[in-house]
């Protein structure tokens, strides 16, 4: 335990031990020259030479490739989170480039597998796998031919591969860097991005306007740089898409979350279509709770009058999460406790430190880490719920492999939104007082809204940005129009937008990181709303069927995964189940008045 977070009290910084003692310990470098030597073996026995194989053979050439990938993956993952510990630190940065350059250069040996596999006939690969051995793959398989008609030269992949880590790769860490290095000056205080966005739902309205304005002037001081670095990396994307045929920006997107353009059309339409009765809607209640004809944008995650600020210790958060996930299935809690008994997770917020939370995986041979920056309020204990729901189903897919055990990003959100959930039904069910009742439930409401609305708002902004730089870079005064028409459409007329708030684009990390991967919240959230909407119901053997779902990884499709509940993502119904959840809470907080 280290370092407190206000009122929190000791707050904990993880061990990352279970992967490498330090970034210059033996065992690092062992295992990466173990993987250098692995993979020239591997090329040499297999290159050119799969159309030769048998079934069998197959098997064993797909499980030597995975074990490579695991030991390069730990590394990696060991490297990731040593940086996003402290980002602004040099040799944290160097020592992740570092890294990244070591295992690309290794993995270059492998690269050719998974494109000559995926030059197979169909039905040369489909002989091969009527093997035993090698049909446990074929989830795998399946997947990575989605891929296929995109696939270039051996030659033209090797170039892509070898360039990342000075190409899209590069960008990234310098915007990381450029991030964690801002301060935002308010009240004689130098705050990190981390601080500043945590004073976006503090009591005094003073404060909450000073640091929104903050934050815009500070962002507007490096817009140059961000802007450089936005236009960089959407053409860089545009490029390879061109090379590679998708038709569209979001398409190497949907295929890895192997879910259909249509799905997705249909979720964003539906969400967009909901924006008068969702965010419209609430903002306005928001408005006349705080006495205001119109709600500044500092003010979208104000607390309400009658909030007592309620602050929630770090022990306190703890046991809330844990029961209400115990009170859904003992083993889900079981799981969870893990994390804080054997210091899996980093809350401890700090200068340098990753602003956002997240949980890394890692590999299913060691565990993964929850990152995260406690400040105490009741948002914080969502954001563990979240990440610890992450957490369990990362824990739970290990068992199918360092190749099958992700899940599609659509799919990913699915168990951490449902602890978020569990957790708030349990944490509403412990308050008689009915301001209070009140409270939670527009707390939720606001965390829905923000991972339905505002994140089809993000991939709206995206779209637009995408598709607007085929023609041409896109100025910073551009981008920032494009980002007030979409935050205008999706917050309402309940909200005046500052000049300020035109540069907010420039700071979200996931435009950068991931493109496209903001609308896998929203998707995330209505399956959640679907799924628990059965749930409440009584569906029969419903705990067992979800631990299947999070125990499957990525060896089935979301329409495989919800035909158990009897739920279909297609279905256009779908959709509007779920945010009718949202709906009916806003429902509950007008009869309140």
């Amino acid at each position: 335990m280290a370092k407190t977070g206000g009122g929190a009290g000791k707050l904990p910084e993880w061990i990352l031990d279970d992967l490498y003692p330090s970034p210059r310990s033996s065992e690092l470098e062992s295992d990466l020259a173990a993987a250098a030597k692995e993979a020239k073996v591997f090329h040499d026995r297999y290159k050119g030479r799969l159309d030769k194989l048998d079934g069998a053979g197959l098997a064993r050439a797909i499980a030597a490739y995975e074990a490579i990938s695991e030991a390069l993956d730990k590394v990696m993952s060991y490297a990731e989170l040593v940086f996003a510990a402290n980002a602004a630190d040099p040799d944290t940065g160097r020592f992740q480039q570092t890294m990244r350059e070591r295992v690309t250069a290794i993995s270059t040996e492998t690269l050719f597998f998974t494109l000559e596999l995926n030059r197979l006939d169909d039905a040369v690969l489909a002989a091969l796998m009527d093997d035993p051995a090698a049909c446990r793959y074929a989830p795998w398989v399946t997947d990575l031919r989605v891929f296929r008609p995109h696939q270039l030269s051996n030659e033209m992949e090797k170039l892509l591969h070898e360039k990342s880590v000075t190409g899209r790769a590069a960008w990234v860490r310098l915007f990381e860097e450029t991030m964690a290095d801002l301060r935002f000056p308010v009240d004689g205080r130098d705050l990190t991005l981390a601080g500043v966005l945590d004073l976006f739902s503090d009591r005094d309205g003073r404060l909450r306007e000073k640091a929104a304005k903050a934050l815009g002037q500070g962002l507007a001081g490096t817009l140059r740089l961000l802007t450089s670095i936005t236009n960089v990396l959407a053409k860089d994307k545009e490029i390879e898409d061109q090379w590679r045929h998708y038709p569209r920006p979001v398409s190497q997107r949907n295929l890895s979350n192997l879910i259909e353009d249509e799905v997705v059309d249909a979720l964003v339409g539906s969400v967009k279509e909901a924006f008068p009765d969702l965010s419209h809607r609430y903002y306005r209640l928001k408005a006349r709770w705080l006495g205001v004809e119109k709600l500044d944008y500092w003010d979208r995650n104000a607390p309400l009058p009658d909030d007592d600020a309620k602050l929630y210790s770090w022990s306190r958060a703890k046991e809330l999460v844990l029961a209400a996930y115990g009170g859904f299935a003992s083993e889900m809690a079981e799981i969870a406790s893990r994390f804080f008994d054997r210091r899996w997770i980093d809350a401890a917020p700090r200068p340098g430190k990753d602003s956002g939370a997240f949980c890394h995986p890692t590999v299913p041979s060691v565990h993964p880490y929850v990152l995260m920056n406690f400040h105490g309020k009741g948002r914080d204990v969502m954001t563990l719920a979240h990440e610890l729901g992450h957490g369990v189903h990362q824990i739970l897919a290990a068992e199918q492999g360092p190749l099958m055990a992700d899940t599609p990003l659509t799919l990913a959100e699915t168990a951490s939104v449902f602890g978020e959930m569990l957790t708030f039904r349990a944490m509403l069910a412990d308050e008689d007082a009915a301001a209070r009742r009140r409270v939670l439930l527009a707390a939720k409401v606001e965390d829905m809204l923000n991972t339905v609305v505002r994140q089809v708002a993000f991939h709206e902004f995206e779209r637009r940005v995408h598709d607007e730089r085929r023609g041409g870079e896109l100025s910073s005064d551009r981008l920032g129009q494009i980002w007030m028409q979409v935050q205008r459409q999706s917050l309402g007329p309940a909200f005046r937008l500052g000049q300020d708030y035109r540069h907010y684009w420039a700071y979200i990390p996931h435009f950068l990181h991931t493109p496209f991967y903001v609308y896998a919240y929203a998707f995330g959230d209505c399956l959640v709303n679907s799924l628990y909407d059965v749930f409440q119901k009584g569906h029969p053997g419903f705990q067992g069927k979800y631990f299947d779902m999070l125990r499957a990884g990525g060896t089935l499709r979301h329409g495989e995964l919800l035909a158990p509940f009897g739920l279909d993502a297609s279905d256009a119904g779908f959709w509007k189940r779920g945010l009718k959840v949202i709906s009916g809470f806003i429902d509950e907080l007008a009869a309140m008045g």
